[in-house]
């Protein structure tokens, strides 16, 4: 018999993901029904396009990502790649939106700049990471939900689950 890893890791950490956060979450992104700005980088954006494509088809939320490739070349352009995703945040969401910061690392620059911005202006802020248990983005969120592993396709996989619990529960 032939053990994969991957799998046993994965399996492990979703055994671990908590349910009653994540339904709290759900209850107040039912209550609050605001547009929603999700971002990461590399597969994480990947995981935001997925997620705020099932928000806005399934849930009925106005749920976007940054992730075009003019508005992210102008933005690093201009204000440089660490700040892009607070320019952008900036430029188009208000206040009264939340904004969901997928990192597996927890301390991307522009991860990081993003969720200030979020605090400077009160914006709810969700963020889901790994590796370090006291990572940098988790000072930042009202809710955090972090993955226990160093491995990032584990932490992604994760994320992913965690992201699509809470859209499960919107369309429920």
């Amino acid at each position: 018999m032939i053990k994969n890893n991957f799998s046993i890791q994965v399996q492990e950490s979703i055994s671990k993901i908590d349910l009653k956060k994540i339904h709290e979450v759900s209850k107040f992104l039912k209550k609050k029904k605001s547009q929603i700005f999700l971002a990461g980088n590399g597969a994480s954006a990947s995981i935001a396009n997925h997620v705020a494509t099932d928000l806005t088809k399934s849930a009925g939320f106005n749920a976007k990502t940054l992730n075009e490739s003019n508005l992210i070349t102008c933005l690093s352009n201009d204000y440089g790649y660490e700040n892009w995703m607070s320019k952008g945040l900036e430029f188009y969401s208000s206040p009264s939106d939340i904004v969901i910061l997928i990192s597996s690392s927890g301390k991307s620059n522009n991860i990081i700049n993003a969720a200030k911005f979020c605090k400077k202006n009160k914006m709810m802020l969700i963020t889901l990471s790994g590796f370090l248990p006291n990572n940098p983005l988790q000072k930042y969120g009202k809710y955090n939900f972090y993955v226990k592993s160093n491995n990032y396709n584990v932490i992604e996989a994760t994320h992913l689950v965690i992201l699509l619990n809470i859209v499960e529960n919107l369309i429920s």
